[in-house]
């Protein structure tokens, strides 16, 4: 009697893991259709207004309830949007650098893929999520590009193999330097030329080779 109620209990478990999991993968698929429909709501706003939580519930074909299952405030999905776009573009830059086993040329493939994010289709969209994040704290109102960090994380490979003894901080600041022409381009509305685009190569390799000096200002 004992053993088959230790029998029952495990199936009772393994019928409630396996429940959860369903319903774990439901609320994924959920939060997918919710934060591609407001890539969409917003895009098609662009900077002209800001979208409302039911028109993305709409655009999602959810209900409130579902959106507030999963984010608290429309910041919030703001929020998980710029993690979103960050975990693509790096992503695809980490697929573009690996294509190169040369340091030099993973850089050049960081800099090249920054700057696609420049292209109208891209840019419309990532312009507009910019925009909504400005009263959420987040993104450039912040004072800083929400991919800065991330992105940059990625450089410290090709940074120590190009012989930077500080190739955190070299990434850190190279990072900040092309993101921040990335957002100058977007909110201009413009694209950098071949020669900005090369300039731009070689001021982040230029800074795996310039070291401090102590005692130097």
């Amino acid at each position: 009697m004992k053993k088959n109620a230790i029998l029952s209990g495990d199936i009772a478990d393994r019928i409630a893991q396996q429940a959860l999991s369903r319903r774990g993968a439901s609320y994924a698929a959920e939060v997918r259709r919710l934060l591609d429909a407001a890539l969409q709501v917003m895009s098609a706003c662009g900077t002209a207004t800001r979208p409302r939580v039911t028109d993305i519930v709409t655009a999602a074909g959810l209900s409130n309830d579902a959106f507030y299952r999963y984010f608290p405030s429309k910041e919030a999905l703001v929020t998980a949007l710029l993690e979103d776009g960050a975990d693509r573009l790096g992503s695809y830059l980490a697929h573009q650098m690996a294509k190169e086993p040369a340091p030099e040329e993973q850089v050049r493939r960081w800099v090249e893929g920054v700057l696609t994010q420049t292209d109208e289709k891209i840019a419309t969209t990532t312009l507009a999520v910019l925009w909504n994040a400005g009263s959420s704290g987040e993104g450039l109102a912040a004072g800083r590009h929400p991919a800065s960090a991330p992105l940059a994380t990625l450089l410290h490979g090709p940074f120590t193999a190009l012989g930077s003894t500080t190739p955190a901080l070299d990434a850190s600041l190279a990072a900040h330097a092309v993101l921040g022409r990335l957002s100058d381009h977007l909110w201009q509305r413009t694209t950098p030329t071949p020669a900005e685009v090369e300039r731009m190569v070689t001021f982040c390799l230029a800074a795996t080779t310039v070291q401090h000096q102590p005692g130097t200002n």
